[in-house]
């Protein structure tokens, strides 16, 4: 048994996910044939640091303009890529996000066809787009639908030769997610007892994983358990962030399989010399079964989500902390 682990509605969240896909495509195909030459993703929090894996993917495969935004910061700011020939795409997992509500009235004002991936489909959020894409009530992460989005736009574009293999293997992700988690548990358990009267975590990830540095850091550790931390991202930690390493400082580290891995690397070897509580959370270490060399490192945000997900539960037990507390976060207006 897993602590707090609903296997059948994760299997059938997982899956409702993927199963966007024809749906997901046959939107793609339609944004192209309108002449969308630019795409913004747009978030906030979690959601927000979701979107960077793909963005990234685009930078590094393609020349049309996919990159994210922070929702509250676009309106008002604005972007000069926003228009009628720019598709906004958003996220929610209860479709009621006030600040996605908010740029979503921006960048429709604008002329941008919106898009949003929510598990409610009579949300404001849901309501408010253009072309709203629903999953399962509660479905988290949207690395999957944000996976098939932008690697069907570069498909189509001629710039990801692979998008085939990795959607038609996304079938296997709701086993290989479970397999994971099951084998994560021990390891999560044991992380949470070594660590319940931690009041400080060092975080470093590199490439597609910076984005779930940054979003354990913030949304799990700080909002979810009232711990400070400090995140940095791998080819960065060695310009300012490492100073603060001590020999008991509690340094997490998310290793991936893409090609920034020796950055990581790099930043592990160091980590272990100053501090002996290095924890490391490595993708290669889980089976996967049915994904090739080259979509292991797409899908390694999905596969971290699902491990320390099993820590965060432990880490819930251990310091009798409840995931869904909050002090201001919905709680205070500001």
């Amino acid at each position: 048994m897993m602590l707090g682990f609903d296997e059948t509605a994760f299997r059938t969240q997982t899956a409702s996910a993927v199963a966007l896909r024809p749906q997901i495509e046959t939107l793609v195909d339609e944004l192209l044939a309108k002449g969308i030459d630019n795409v913004l993703l747009i978030g906030a929090g979690g959601t927000y640091a979701q979107m960077w894996p793909y963005e990234l993917l685009a930078r590094e495969r393609s020349t049309m303009p996919i990159r994210a935004a922070i929702a509250a910061e676009l309106v008002v700011t604005g972007d000069a890529l926003l228009g009628e020939r720019t598709a906004a795409v958003f996220t929610s997992v209860s479709g009621t996000t006030e600040d996605v509500i908010s740029a979503i009235e921006y960048v429709r004002e604008k002329g941008a066809t919106t898009i949003a991936f929510t598990g409610y489909g009579d949300s404001p959020i849901a309501l408010g787009v253009d072309r709203a894409l629903i999953s399962e009530p509660k479905t988290w992460p949207f690395d999957m639908q944000l996976l098939l989005l932008v690697g069907r736009i570069l498909e189509r574009r001629g710039e990801f030769d692979g998008y085939t293999s990795l959607a038609d293997e996304l079938v296997h992700l709701p086993d290989a997610l479970v397999a994971a988690a099951q084998q994560a548990e021990p390891v999560a358990a044991a992380f949470a007892e070594a660590h319940k009267e931690t009041d400080y975590h060092f975080l470093i990830g590199g490439g597609p994983l910076w984005a779930f540095t940054y979003l354990y850091s913030m949304c799990i550790l700080e909002e979810m358990q009232w711990l400070r931390t400090t995140r940095v991202h791998s080819a960065e930690f060695f310009h300012g962030s490492l100073e603060l390493l001590e020999e008991n400082t509690s340094v997490i580290i998310f290793q991936g399989e893409d090609s920034t891995r020796p950055l990581t690397d790099r930043a592990v070897a160091f980590a272990k010399r100053v501090s002996d509580d290095v924890t490391v959370f490595d993708t290669r270490e889980y089976a996967l079964e049915g994904f090739s060399p080259e979509n292991r490192a797409l899908i390694a945000p999905i596969v971290l989500d699902t491990v320390m997900g099993r820590v965060s539960k432990h880490l819930e037990r251990v310091r009798d902390h409840s995931l869904d507390l909050r002090r201001y976060y919905r709680v205070m207006a500001y």
